[in-house]
């Protein structure tokens, strides 16, 4: 066999082991694109659902884990198995809990904000409530009202004047380019980007960035998404207990 040939298949077969072998090892975990240092970003927390089972909270490494959200309702109705519980092993531990709702774009926004505030105490004590704005997983298009920013609006409204905090909006690259630039000027952004820094639009600044999505922390068996806070420990402090004075 002509010896150009053999140095071409090897190769081949060198480049293709290479990309199974990195696929594995991201998608097993083990490999992300974003370590953001604690030099940087000194405040490190996860968001968790029942998705991730039973968390060993004892045992969770606590600089990874300085805040946690936690998935308490979705739409209209539903209600997520382990919130109760996962809130109050957090309070237990002293970690600070925001609250999320999964927006689906198939119920109203009163509807949606009913649901959460029917499930998520009225506790100073935490940070704001959070609102998950994404594509992923929601409604047919068939099946969407008419006017989502207005939905989006009348749920922050209720939201915010029940809880007297700000709600914080997640959303990935893709929502907020098609929905949310220029809107909510006043709202925290909760951003997903796991290959890279965020950069929003017009400049816009983040207050928290989810990094990755498949994590691996000691305590939690299944993969975890992980997150930084935009700010110092005196920053999350101030917004931690920031009230709107409604």
């Amino acid at each position: 066999m002509n010896k150009k040939l053999i140095i071409l298949i090897l190769s081949v077969i060198v480049i293709i082991a290479v990309i199974i072998t990195g696929r594995y090892v991201f998608y097993q975990g083990y490999l992300r694109m974003n370590y953001p240092s604690f030099d940087e970003y000194p405040i490190h927390g996860i968001d968790i659902s029942h998705h991730q089972i039973h968390i060993d909270w004892d045992n969770l490494d606590k600089e990874a884990v300085q805040f946690v959200f936690i998935k308490a309702t979705e739409g209209g109705t539903h209600k997520d198995s382990l919130f109760s519980c996962n809130r109050e092993q957090a309070k237990r531990h002293n970690i600070p809990v925001s609250a999320y709702h999964f927006f689906t774009f198939c119920k109203s926004g009163k509807e949606q904000a009913l649901n959460f505030i029917e499930s998520v105490p009225n506790d100073s004590t935490d940070l704001p409530p959070s609102i998950d704005l994404e594509f992923g997983g929601n409604c047919k298009k068939e099946n969407q009202v008419d006017n989502i920013i207005q939905e989006i609006t009348e749920y922050i409204n209720i939201t915010e004047r029940h809880y007297n905090k700000r709600v914080i909006l997640y959303s990935t690259n893709e929502f907020y380019e098609k929905y949310l630039i220029g809107q909510f000027p006043d709202n925290p952004i909760w951003i997903r980007d796991i290959l890279a820094k965020p950069h929003l639009p017009n400049n816009r600044e983040w207050t928290f960035w989810q990094f990755a999505n498949r994590g691996i922390l000691k305590g939690i068996k299944t993969y975890v998404d992980l997150n930084v806070f935009n700010g110092s420990r005196s920053d999350f402090e101030k917004f931690k207990n920031a009230n709107l004075n409604i």
